[in-house]
Parts: structure tokens; sequence; C-alpha cells
């Protein structure tokens, strides 16, 4: 039996037919390949882009309410690459895609070898894509 790991993250975004591109450009060099559909609890379509072990899920927002990611709820969501040079493919894929990156690839002191770029989604949701060799040994 499985236990521990994070089995997927639903995401409310303003635009399916905007976000569902990006995140699967962004994504699918980093090893998530196949989407499926599901109905939502409210009859809405959730879009999930299948990982490794994990699924993001998009689906659309009902609302107008923004979210600020220093309240309560969701921060920012970091997604592992292989390499640093991946990091910085997908920083480059970013600056072509008119992403707007918070912070370029660099080094941080989280922990030993940690390369990260962070940037925002369309919807202006944070996200990182990290490097740790540890986690890619």
């Amino acid at each position: 039996m499985r236990s521990g790991g994070v089995h997927h993250v639903d995401l409310v975004v303003s635009s399916i037919e905007r976000s569902l591109p990006f995140y699967r450009e962004l994504l699918g060099p980093l090893g998530w390949h196949g989407i499926s559909e599901v109905e939502g609890e409210r009859g809405e379509t959730i879009w999930y882009l299948l990982g490794h072990d994990t699924q993001i899920g998009l689906r659309e927002a009902q609302s107008d309410t923004r979210h600020d990611r220093y309240s309560v709820g969701f921060h920012h969501l970091a997604f592992e690459a292989p390499s640093r040079a991946v990091v910085d493919e997908r920083a480059a894929w970013l600056r072509t895609a008119g992403a707007e990156i918070e912070s370029e690839p660099q080094t941080y002191t989280y922990e030993p070898g940690y390369y990260a770029v962070f940037f925002f989604d369309p919807d202006g949701m944070k996200l990182e894509i990290v490097h740790v060799p540890a986690l890619a040994a």
C-alpha cells in the first residue's frame, strides 16, 4: 500500500482555453503526459494532467474572487525537474510564452544544490520548477 505521496492538486483558473495549453506545454517536457476529464462536484469538467505519481487538475472558476497567496490557502506549487538544464530550458520556454518570471533560474540555500525558477501562470498563481540533485538520484 502506497502512502505519503500527493495524489493530485486541483487549481482553479479563469480560462481553460488559456490555461490548459499553458500547463500542457509547460509540463510535457517534465514527463507530464496524458490527460483525463472528470466531472466535478458542481458538474464542471476537470482536466487532469497526468504526472509520474501525481495529477494536476484544472477547472474553470465559478466566482470572481481572486486569491491572495499570503492569505490562508495556496502559496505556490513546485514541479521537479530532472536536471538544471531542464530548469533553464523551461525558463527559456516561459520567456518565449510571455510568462512573468519572478526570479530567473538560480541556486537557493533551501538545501544543497537547490536550483529553481519562480514564475506565474496566466492567472498569476506562483509556480516553481526545481532541480535538487538528491531528489534526482
